[in-house]
């Protein structure tokens, strides 16, 4: 199946699920605010209505707008480091080494920036919903077709395609596509795969859930990013099925718990958090996979993806309200509000400051 037949398909999906059946949000419960969380700095970039991907990077946040605006801003104070635009309209989020930027554009061009400026482009076959990866003077890109390719940082050279034949459906939201050590590691459908980023051959695969349902949407379940990476751990989502962590080092599963959502997790070396379909959030012990807490505060909010901040776990909503819970037991510890419009993507972490973006383009860096 084409890709653009694919699109078509997930307009369906996602029509049918904001339909008038969809239960009521939970109101919200007065909060005893019990962390300190003030608005250090914000900045106003073009409206985002996809999940474009954050990243910090070296004292920096990295970011980019729906309108084809990229910008890098000092996580301390938001003094601008560099912004510049590709003159068109994103489908997946930025990558950075620091240095280079790379995004996509709705067309299908991959435009990588050096400090702002477009230094090359380069037209792709796939449609694109991944942010790509920056590493080791390469740019890695994954189409929603699961097909990987790798340019040259320096002059949009082609260097390899990987194209293994799947499923006749794939997900276009944001996917895995990340780094360990020496090693790219991608999504594919369900299952993680490791490739040499020299070469762009296999070197193994470990599946992350097993697929259920009886037709293929409903077998959907091609991993959610972005990846959580703890050391040689890696924990991930796979689309409305399961969630589930996995050693790299010896590719071999540590546990995988049969549970939906749409949202990546958030965690780090003692706890790996994230929200299912109904936007019920567990926390899991990451060696095990046990419970350790849930709370259903926060049912049908349309939950962003989750980050571990000091002490409390984050999680934004269809409002632009920031919920920040104990880590430890899940009881609320405060919210804040930001510009009324959804939290988009997952928050990042860099130094201290958690930042947000919204859907109507505000970027919100906190501090206790």
């Amino acid at each position: 199946m084409s890709a653009r037949r694919w699109v078509f398909v997930l307009a369906l999906v996602l029509g049918a699920c904001s339909s008038s059946d969809k239960p009521k949000p939970t109101p919200l419960e007065a909060v005893a605010q019990q962390l300190p969380t003030r608005v250090v700095w914000s900045q106003k970039m073009g409206a985002t209505p996809l999940p474009l991907a954050a990243l910090a990077r070296g004292g920096q946040f990295i970011v980019a707008a729906g309108d084809g605006g990229v910008a890098a801003y000092r996580a301390a104070d938001g003094s601008t480091v560099w912004s510049g635009s590709v003159g068109a309209p994103l489908s997946a989020g930025v990558g950075s080494d620091g240095r280079f930027a790379a995004v996509v554009t709705r067309d299908n061009q991959l435009v990588l920036l050096d400090q702002g400026a477009p230094k090359w482009r380069e037209q792709l076959v796939s449609r694109v919903a991944t942010a790509p990866l920056v590493a080791g003077e390469r740019v890695f890109v994954m189409g929603v077709d699961r097909a990987i390719e790798a340019y040259d940082t320096l002059d949009g050279r082609k260097l390899w395609r990987l194209a293994r034949p799947g499923d006749a459906l794939t997900l276009a939201q944001p996917g895995v596509l990340a780094a360990y050590k020496n090693t790219l590691l991608a999504g594919q459908g369900p299952r993680l795969a490791a490739i040499d980023p020299l070469r762009g051959s296999l070197q193994w695969e470990l599946p992350l859930a097993a697929p259920r349902g009886t037709n293929e949407v409903e077998r959907l379940a091609d991993l959610v990013g972005p990846m959580l990476r703890v050391g040689d751990m890696v924990c991930a989502r796979a689309f409305q099925n399961a969630v589930g962590c996995a050693d790299v080092e010896r590719a071999s599963l540590l546990w995988s718990k049969n549970i939906g959502g749409t949202a990546a997790v958030g965690g780090d070396d003692s706890l790996v958090v994230g929200a299912d379909a109904n936007d019920r959030i567990t926390a899991w012990r990451p060696g095990s996979g046990e419970v350790a807490w849930t709370s259903e505060r926060l049912l049908h909010r349309d939950l962003s993806g989750a980050a571990l901040w000091g002490r409390a776990v984050v999680f934004g909503d269809f409002e632009g309200q920031l919920h920040f819970f104990d880590r430890e037991t899940g009881h609320p510890l405060a919210r804040l509000a930001t510009d009324g419009s959804a939290i988009i993507g997952t928050p990042v972490v860099e130094g201290g400051t958690l930042l947000v973006q919204t859907r109507s383009g505000g970027l919100f860096a906190i501090r206790e």
